[in-house]
Order: C-alpha cells, then structure tokens, then sequence
C-alpha cells in the first residue's frame, strides 16, 4: 500500500517510475509521503561521524594556521636564535650558527604538519559535498510541494469554476 502512494506521488510529481528515481530523490518522495522534514543540521550529523583521529588532525590544523601558533612559532625561533648566538661566545651553545638542528626541527614540523592540513582540508571537502547533497534534498523537496499545492489550488478552482452556483448560495 505504501509503496503504491510512493509510486502515485512520483508519477505525479516527477513524471517517473519510484524504481527509476535515485536513492535521494526516493529519500525525497518518502518524506513528503510521510509529511516528514528533510533539513538536517550538517554540523552535527558530520561531527558525529568523525573518529578521533580525525578531531585530533582538525584540531592541529585548526591551531596550525592561527595567528597563536605564527606568534609561538616566532616567538620560539627566536629565542632559540638568541640564546644560540649569545652562547656562541662562551662555546656553550647546543645549535651553533648557521643552526643545522633548527632547520632539522622546522622540516620536520612542516614534513608532519603539512599531511594533518590536507587530511582536514579533504574532510572539509567531503562536508561540502555532503552539504550540496541534502541542499538538493531539500530544494527537490521545497519544489515539489510548490507543484503539490499548484495542483491543488488549480483543482479548487475548476471544482469553483465547474459549480458557480456555490459563490451565490454563501452570499
């Protein structure tokens, strides 16, 4: 029974068999049958799904291109310079000029920052994806029930226009 309204509702909306549509456009079809919302909160139903693995890589990412870790990461080259330079004098420095472990620690931030960027900028491309999919859920929905309720409001007023004799009986 329920599979023949679908079948009815696609026919009549979309001019096509309910099998023939895509899962999304079925997911579509079933909502509005069940009179249900399709808009979901993005956020939320991607935040869940993320392992933490994944929350621990956008986290880095995150702080990675802040300007707390550009003032840090400053801060900290610098004071290692200085402190290697004044050293320098009294031959007690642990990273002489022209500072070969500084440039080891900074390749080796880059060489393992630079992979935990891309594996968040990807996840952000999937959350796009995913967004343009339920903004297409949604619009497929929102148009649907504009030609649901043109259908309606044409049959009102050719029933209206069929029996005329109802406009003179209300007044």
């Amino acid at each position: 029974m329920v599979k023949k309204y679908f079948e009815n509702l696609a026919k009549a909306l979309l001019d096509i068999k309910y099998n023939d549509l895509n899962e999304r456009e079925q997911h579509v079809i079933q909502a509005i049958a069940n009179q249900e919302p399709i808009a979901t909160n993005l956020n939320e139903s991607f935040r869940d799904q993320l392992s933490f693995g994944q929350r621990v890589a956008d986290k880095v990412a995150e702080f990675g291109g802040s300007w707390t870790f550009i003032i840090l990461f400053i801060t900290i080259m610098l004071v290692w310079m200085i402190i290697n330079t004044l050293f320098i004098v009294s031959e007690e420095a642990f990273d002489p000029y022209p500072f070969i472990l500084l440039n080891l620690v900074l390749s080796s931030l880059a060489a393992l920052q630079a992979p935990i960027i891309m594996m968040s900028q990807n996840r952000q491309s999937d959350k796009d994806r995913m967004a343009a999919t339920l903004n297409y859920e949604v619009s497929l929905k929102t148009d649907l029930e504009i030609i649901r309720l043109h259908q309606k409001l044409d049959e009102l007023i050719a029933a209206k226009s069929n029996n005329p004799e109802q406009d003179t009986d209300q007044k």
